[in-house]
C-alpha cells in the first residue's frame, strides 16, 4: 500500500517569487484534458496567468514541476461527509469545555488527514441531533474564509446540516426521536440551529429538509435570503411537492434516490425533477453516492443523462472511514458494523452511510457511465463549485481561482477497468501531500 510522505514546512523567503510552474501536464478545462502549462503562486494560494507573468512581468518560474503526463486537476471537493478518521462531527463530549476542545482537536485531524485523499475543500455534515449539538459543533465548522494557511489541510466551506426536519418514514439512520417539524415558522429552526448560525455570514451552507413536513416551504426563502442553500432530503415528497419546494428556493437534492420516496410511473418522486422542463424550474444539483452499495451503477448512469450537470459525486463518509473493519459504537446507542465500504446498523442491517473515499466514488462513475475523464471529475470539482456559489474560486483552474490542485494518475487492469490514484496534493500553492514509493 502506498505510503504518505508528510511535505515539511516550507515558508516563503521575503525575496521569493512564490511562482511555481507545472509542465508536462494534462489540465482538465471543460470537457478536454489540455496538453498545457499551468502557473501557480505560493505567496498569494492563487492560480496566475502564465503568459502574463512571463512576457509582461517578465518573472521567471521560481520552481518548475514536471508532471510526467499526469493529470492536474481542481482539488476535489466532498459536499456529505459525516467524519472519518474515527471522528464524527455529530458527536459532542458532555463537559462543554473538554468537549469543545476535543471537538476542535477531532475537525483538525480530519482536515489534515483527509486531504491526503485528494479533498482539498468539503461540507462537514451533522445528522440529525438534539440544538444542544449543532450550536456547539456550528462555531467548529464555517468556512475557514480569510484563514488560508495550507498547512492546516482540507478546508471547510461551511456546514452542512443534515436534518433534524426530516421525514420520520424516511429517517434512514437518523433516530426519529430527535425529528422535527419546522411549524411554519423559521423561529423554529432558529432554537434548533441557534438564531446566530442562522444569520450571515451563517457557518452553514446546506441544510437538507423534507419539504412536505408542515411549515417547511414558507421557512425556504427565508433560508436562501440569509445564503444558506437548501435541499432536499429524507422525505416522502411527492413530485408536485418537490416541484413547489424547487419553486421556492430548494437547488439541491441530498443522496439521489436514497431515503425518499421511490420513482413510480405515475408520480415519479423527487427524481422527477430531473426529467422537469427547463422553462418549467431550475433543475436542481443532486448528491450520488457512487460507492456500489448504496446504489446500482444503472441507477447513476440514468440519473446522469436526466441531468449531467446536476450531479455532484459525494462520499456520505462516516466517522469510520479509514477505520480497519469491525463493530463500532454510534450515536444514539447504536452500533454500526463496517465491512470494507459497507456499513449497517448492527440491529436492522439499514445501510448507515459509507466509507469510501470520493476519488474511489469518481473511478466508479468513469467505470459504471462510460463518461469521459474530464466529465467524472467535473463531479467533484467544478459542479460542487457551481453548487455553492463559489464557480471562479473553487473546483476549476482558471486565473484567480485558489491554486487547490491534485494530481492524479489514471491505471487501468487488464479488464479494461480505471482507476484514479492520488500522487500529489496543492493546497494554496503549496504541496501538502506526496505519494511515497509503494510499499
Amino acid at each position: 500500500m502506498p505510503s504518505i510522505v508528510p511535505i515539511p514546512d516550507s515558508p516563503i523567503r521575503e525575496d521569493s517569487s512564490g511562482v511555481i510552474k507545472f509542465t508536462n501536464c494534462l489540465l482538465v478545462k471543460n470537457n478536454a484534458l489540455v496538453p498545457q502549462d499551468l502557473w501557480i503562486s505560493s505567496a498569494t494560494g492563487k492560480i496566475l496567468n502564465g503568459q502574463e507573468i512571463l512576457y509582461s512581468y517578465r518573472t521567471a518560474p521560481e520552481q518548475i514541476v514536471d508532471l510526467g503526463g499526469r493529470i492536474l486537476s481542481p482539488g476535489l471537493i466532498d459536499t456529505q461527509l459525516n467524519g472519518a478518521y474515527g471522528f464524527d462531527f455529530s458527536v459532542i463530549l458532555e463537559d462543554r469545555d473538554c468537549g469543545a476542545s476535543a471537538y476542535a482537536k477531532g475537525v483538525s485531524r480530519v482536515n489534515r488527514s483527509l486531504v491526503a485523499t485528494g479533498v482539498t475543500s468539503y461540507l462537514p455534515t451533522l445528522t440529525s441531533q438534539l440544538p444542544s449539538v449543532y450550536q456547539t459543533a456550528l462555531p467548529f465548522l464555517g468556512p475557514s474564509g480569510t484563514t488560508r494557511d495550507a498547512t492546516l489541510g482540507s478546508e471547510s466551506l461551511g456546514a452542512h446540516c443534515e436534518g433534524p426536519f426530516l421525514s420520520p418514514t424516511k429517517n434512514g439512520i437518523h433516530n426519529t426521536s430527535v425529528l422535527r417539524t419546522p411549524d411554519d415558522s423559521i423561529s423554529s429552526l432558529e432554537s434548533c440551529y441557534g438564531a446566530p448560525n442562522l444569520l450571515s455570514p451563517s457557518p452553514i451552507s446546506l441544510i437538507t429538509l423534507a419539504p412536505e413536513l408542515p411549515g417547511a416551504l414558507s421557512c425556504i426563502p427565508s433560508l436562501t435570503s440569509h445564503g444558506i442553500r437548501v435541499s432536499i432530503g429524507h422525505s416522502e415528497a411527492t413530485y408536485e411537492e418537490a416541484k413547489c419546494a424547487v419553486k421556492a428556493g430548494c437547488s439541491m437534492i441530498t443522496h439521489l434516490f436514497n431515503a425518499m420516496r421511490p420513482l413510480h410511473h405515475r408520480n415519479p418522486g423527487i427524481f422527477g425533477l430531473l426529467g422537469t422542463p427547463s422553462s418549467s424550474i431550475t433543475k436542481p444539483y443532486f448528491g450520488i453516492i457512487a460507492d456500489g452499495i448504496h446504489l446500482h451503477p444503472t441507477s447513476i448512469k440514468i440519473a446522469w443523462n436526466a441531468h449531467p450537470d446536476g450531479l455532484v459525486l459525494v462520499t456520505d463518509a462516516m466517522r469510520l472511514a479509514g477505520m480497519p473493519d469491525g463493530t463500532y459504537e454510534w450515536t444514539n446507542g447504536s452500533k454500526i458494523i463496517k465491512q470494507g465500504p459497507l456499513l449497517t446498523l448492527e440491529e436492522n442491517g439499514k445501510i448507515a452511510g459509507s466509507s469510501i473515499q470520493l476519488v474511489d466514488c469518481v473511478s466508479n462513475f468513469l467505470n459504471w457511465t462510460g463518461s469521459t475523464v474530464p466529465e467524472a471529475l467535473r463531479a467533484v470539482t467544478e459542479t460542487p463549485a457551481r453548487m455553492l456559489g463559489l464557480e471562479g474560486v473553487k473546483g476549476c483552474l482558471d486565473e484567480g481561482a485558489d491554486a487547490d490542485l491534485c494530481v492524479l494518475d489514471l491505471k487501468e487492469n487488464e479488464d479494461g477497468e480505471k482507476r484514479f490514484v492520488v500522487d500529489e496534493v496543492w493546497k494554496f500553492g503549496v504541496r501538502v501531500f506526496e505519494r511515497g514509493p509503494e510499499a
